[in-house]
């Protein structure tokens, strides 16, 4: 659901895998489902294009609805900086009732 254009998301394009699609759409109604909450305070991590098994590096670039890509036009981010981003979030929020995305 992450934008690589003003208005043209990731999923639509045709780039994305159609076997992720069902997956991602999922993710897609429950995102809108929590937009549309008044009661409870949320955050939704939308993760980089790629999670890959890599050496923790301990930084990555945060965002919000737009697809973070590095110079190369890549959206990776390895599973151990992952989770840091999301622990991140839990301890110091700086997302709520938004949704959030992180990659180098």
């Amino acid at each position: 659901s992450l934008e690589v254009a003003p208005g043209v998301r990731l999923i639509d394009t045709p780039e994305f895998p159609a076997e992720w699609k069902g997956m991602a759409q999922g993710g897609i109604v429950f995102l809108d489902a929590l937009r549309h909450e008044t009661e409870i305070d949320w955050t939704f991590f939308s993760p980089a294009a790629v999670i890959e098994e890599t050496p923790r590096l301990g930084h990555f670039r945060t965002g919000t609805d737009q697809l973070v890509v590095d110079d190369k036009g890549e959206s990776k981010i390895g599973f151990s900086d992952y989770a840091i981003a999301m622990v991140d979030e839990l301890e110091n929020p700086q997302h709520s009732r938004a949704r959030f995305t992180a990659a180098y």
